[in-house]
C-alpha cells in the first residue's frame, strides 16, 4: 500500500476537483492507488465539486446566534449560499449553516477570509464547505459574515416565505435601555436597509458625491443658483432620511423616525447589520 501523504492527496484533488477529506478517504479505499482512488471519487459522483465552482450561488440562508459576554452580548451572521432554493431549504442544509455559524462563534471570526481559513478538524472551513459540494450537489460557498457587540444586540430573522429559511438577518446593538426598541429596530433594518446609523457614519465621499449629483441636477433643472445650495441641502437631507436609520421613518408610524424611538426610551442604538441571501457581491 503506497504512503497516502499529503502531495498525493494536492495531486488527486487537483485532478478530480473533490474535496480533501474525499481524496484522503477514497486513497484509503484504493489503498494509494491513483487510478482506483480517481474511479471511487467518480462512482461517488464527487468529482464535480471542484467544476461547481464556477456556477452562481445565489440562493441559501443566513444563520445567526447571540452569546453572551464580559461586556453584554455578541451576535453573529453567517450566509451560506447554494445554487438553488430546493437545497436551501432542506434540514441538513441548514444544519450546516449552524454549524459554520457555531465555528465563526467558537474562533471569534471577523471575517470571511478568517473563518475560511480557521482549523475544522483535519481541514479547514474553506475545505468542509467544498467538501459540502459533493453532499448537496451544488456549489456551495460562504457569503457574508457580520458580528456586532454591544450590552445588548437583538436578531430578527426574516423568511421570504413559510418553508424557507431565513433569506435576511437584521442584527442591532444597544445599550440597556434601547434594548426596549431593539426588537421594532431590527425590523425596520430588516424592511428597508439602512446603510448606515448616523448622518456622521456616511463617508465624506459619498456625501461629496451626492452634493454633486444634487448640484448638477438642480442646474439642470434651471434652478435659480442663487437658492442651489439651500435646493440641495435639501436633497441631501432627503438621502440621509432614505439611508441612515436613525433618520428613517418608521415603519408603523410614519411621523415618528426611528431615533424617535430611542430618545422615548431615553437608549442608544450603537451598531447594526444586515445580511440578505444572494447581496454579498453587490457590496
Amino acid at each position: 500500500m503506497a504512503a497516502i501523504t499529503a502531495a498525493l492527496i494536492k495531486q488527486v484533488r487537483e485532478d478530480t476537483g473533490a474535496g480533501m477529506m474525499d481524496v484522503k478517504k477514497a486513497l484509503t479505499e484504493a489503498e494509494g492507488d491513483i487510478a482506483r482512488a480517481k474511479e471511487i471519487i467518480r462512482a461517488k459522483g464527487i468529482q464535480a465539486a471542484g467544476k461547481r465552482e464556477g456556477r452562481n450561488a445565489k440562493e441559501g440562508t443566513i444563520a445567526s446566534k447571540v452569546i453572551e459576554s464580559a461586556e453584554g452580548q455578541i451576535g453573529y451572521a453567517v450566509e451560506i449560499n447554494s445554487e438553488t432554493d430546493f437545497v436551501a431549504k432542506t434540514p441538513k442544509f441548514v444544519e450546516f449553516a449552524d454549524s459554520i455559524v457555531d465555528k465563526a462563534i467558537e474562533v471569534k471570526a471577523a471575517s470571511v477570509d478568517e473563518l475560511l481559513a480557521t482549523a475544522d478538524g483535519e481541514a479547514t472551513v474553506k475545505e468542509t464547505v467544498e467538501e459540502a459540494a459533493a453532499l448537496f450537489g451544488e456549489h456551495v460557498k460562504l457569503g457574508q459574515l457580520a458580528t456586532i457587540a454591544g450590552p445588548h444586540v437583538e436578531v430578527y430573522a426574516h423568511k421570504r416565505s413559510v418553508e424557507m429559511p431565513p433569506g435576511i438577518v437584521a442584527m442591532i446593538a444597544t445599550d440597556e435601555a434601547g434594548a426596549q426598541v431593539a426588537h421594532e429596530a431590527a425590523l425596520q433594518i430588516s424592511a428597508l436597509g439602512a446603510q448606515w446609523l448616523t448622518r456622521e457614519d456616511v463617508p465624506a465621499d459619498v456625501v461629496e458625491s451626492e452634493r454633486r449629483v444634487a448640484t448638477e441636477k438642480s442646474l439642470a433643472e434651471g434652478k435659480p443658483e442663487k437658492i442651489v445650495p439651500r435646493i440641495v441641502e435639501g436633497r441631501l437631507n432627503a438621502f440621509y432620511k432614505e439611508n441612515v436609520l436613525l433618520e428613517q421613518e418608521f415603519v408603523k408610524d410614519p411621523s415618528k423616525t426611528v431615533g424617535d424611538l430611542f430618545k422615548k426610551v431615553s437608549g442608544k442604538a450603537l451598531a447594526f447589520a444586515r445580511l440578505e441571501v444572494g447581496k454579498g457581491d453587490e457590496k
